[in-house]
């Protein structure tokens, strides 16, 4: 499977905790910042995923918290989503065979695709929730 890189955002342990001084509930705006942020690869990979019926697709959504986010691919009805994804054998007796890509075809293309805006998202993002605190920001 491909290692990539997370986006790390530096100082954001002191930011939150700078935010909860101002007003308790404003941290909770970085996980709203960060969904904001995994729509771009949850869009990106619903656009291009093979689809019949739509079941799969709709198994692709973001999971944030204020320290992180996760775009998840399957549920428990749709288990074969991450095989649609990277491939593989499955079946009785491995009989269904789908071309492997270690890398995937949906996930981490999107990723590597989208890593430039999704930086830029969460930059800006980050800044209007400093705005909506009521903090000047100077860029």
């Amino acid at each position: 499977m491909a290692t990539i890189e997370p986006i790390k955002v530096a100082g954001l342990k002191e930011f939150r905790r700078n935010l909860k001084t101002i007003n308790a509930d404003l941290p909770k705006c970085i996980r709203l910042a960060n969904n904001e942020v995994a729509d771009v690869v949850v869009v990106w990979v619903k656009d291009r995923m093979e689809h019949r019926t739509g079941g799969a697709v709709g198994t692709v959504r973001a999971s944030s918290t204020q320290k992180e986010v996760r775009v998840k691919e399957g549920r428990a009805r749709r288990p074969y989503v991450p095989w649609l994804d990277c491939g593989g054998r499955v079946g009785p007796k491995r009989s269904v065979q789908r071309k492997f890509y270690s890398d995937g075809r949906y996930l981490y293309p999107a990723l590597a695709a989208n890593r430039d805006l999704m930086t830029d998202k969460l930059a800006d993002q980050l800044i209007a929730l400093c705005r909506k605190a009521g903090m000047e920001v100077i860029p």
